[in-house]
């Protein structure tokens, strides 16, 4: 019966230390929208809408946010194609796999 109360002690003890470490790091969605509250990015949806049509029929699979760039990735007959997008203007700085 003196093992409960140890074991309790300890898994509680371990979700204080590790709970705010996870808690601390912001999703891509999130630091994308405070970016674009903030005036420092375009909304997504405007970016895509100047890339996604310039690409010729590629499969549009989705966006990273970097910070100051958007990561857009496409596949064309197997092949990945990364397009790197200025966040705060809309231009492509970028692209590799064409």
């Amino acid at each position: 019966m003196r093992l409960f109360p140890s074991l309790f002690a300890a898994a509680l003890g371990s979700a204080l230390i590790v709970g705010p470490v996870l808690a601390e790091r912001p999703r891509d969605q999130d630091r994308a929208f405070r970016a674009t509250q903030e005036g420092r990015s375009m909304p997504l949806p405007s970016i895509e809408r100047r890339i996604v049509p310039t690409m010729g029929g590629a499969d549009y699979l989705g966006p990273e946010f970097r910070g100051q760039t958007y990561r857009l990735k496409f596949v064309r007959d197997g092949r990945v194609i990364w397009v790197d997008v200025d966040a705060a203007t809309g231009r492509v700085i970028g692209e590799t796999g064409r």
